[in-house]
């Protein structure tokens, strides 16, 4: 079973993204910003990342460098899912080193697909 940190300040959101990958078979841990992530993956390290851009303390790119810096790490895909949708949002998150991004708000059947293409890389 695949292990999937969502991290992101809107627990809404959390909520609603954490019933989804349950429905689909998927343990899931969850943070509301970077620096809560990096305690979480400290302890639990997981299959996927998917991270909000903007958050409080730690912002998603601040979080996908960390990770795509960090030898133990750096082979765990993230996706990016924020509500930032100019080119240049997407272009610099990738820049960091995401292996996806997804605009907010986005399709159920998308965000599944996207996850799963990500597991089994």
């Amino acid at each position: 079973m695949s292990t999937v940190l969502i991290v992101d300040d809107s627990q809404t959101l959390r909520q609603m993204l954490s019933e989804l990958l349950h429905e689909n078979d998927m343990d899931v841990l969850m943070a509301t910003n970077g620096i809560e992530a990096k305690a979480q993956m400290q302890q639990h390290t997981p299959d996927l990342v998917i991270t909000d851009l903007v958050m409080p303390e730690m912002n998603g790119y601040e979080l996908c460098r960390w990770i795509k810096n960090n030898p133990a790490m750096q082979a765990i895909p993230v996706l990016i899912c924020s509500t930032k949708s100019e080119e240049f949002d997407r272009y610099w998150g990738m820049k960091q080193g995401a292996d996806a991004y997804i605009t907010k708000p986005f399709h159920p059947v998308e965000m599944l697909k996207t996850v799963k293409q990500l597991l089994r890389r």
